[in-house]
């Protein structure tokens, strides 16, 4: 099972950008995360279909689980 913490923002045009951090620390701290996307945000060196990032959308923690089907 794997985890990753998806960090959703808006470029200017509206649209969704994903950030993902793959096995984030547990439990996730929503103060920390909000501080890390303000800061993404203020240094704008990330950009979605070459707009710069304009505000936080929401972030979440995805959880995977893989069962392989026997095909024996």
């Amino acid at each position: 099972m794997s985890k990753r913490l998806e960090l959703r923002f808006r470029n200017e045009q509206g649209r969704l950008a994903t950030i993902s951090v793959e096995n984030p620390v547990e439990p996730v701290n929503p103060e920390q995360v909000k501080q890390a996307m303000d800061t993404i945000l203020e240094q704008d060196i990330f950009t979605s279909s070459e707009l710069p990032l304009t505000e936080i959308a929401h972030a979440q923690v995805v959880e995977r689980n893989v069962e392989e089907v026997p095909l024996d």
